[in-house]
């Protein structure tokens, strides 16, 4: 048989882990969540001092991504990066959580319902 992709936008991990899960029931041949962002890395996890630490760039220390000099100094000119965005996470729309998944033809309409009940944008 046939396979179909679905890929899905959601607000939180949570709200795409229950979906992910409905559709691992659904039999779907592969599934998985990711959050993303136009900045590369994982984002600040701990407090920085900017007094004592070694700082590449305010998009560093601001954004937390894992810049090069030039990306470093293109991030610090972003309204993120100053505070005075008020974007969240995701950004303005909120939704930087992808469900990407493979299910089979025969299910892929009953798999899009599960999506848009739970939340989810395709």
């Amino acid at each position: 048989m046939a396979e179909k992709n679905l890929l899905a936008y959601f607000h939180t991990p949570e709200q795409a882990s229950g979906v992910a899960a409905k559709l691992k029931s659904l039999r779907a041949i592969d599934v998985s969540v990711d959050r993303f962002g136009k900045y590369p890395g994982e984002g600040i996890e701990e407090t920085q001092n900017p007094l004592t630490g070694n700082i590449p760039s305010l998009g560093w220390l601001t954004l937390g991504g894992d810049f090069d000099r030039d990306s470093g100094i293109l991030a610090a000119a972003d309204v993120s990066a100053s505070g005075m965005s008020d974007g969240g996470q995701g950004g303005p729309t909120g939704l930087d959580i992808v469900l990407s998944a493979v299910v089979d033809e025969s299910i892929y309409e009953q798999a899009r319902r599960v999506i848009e009940e739970g939340g989810g944008q395709i």
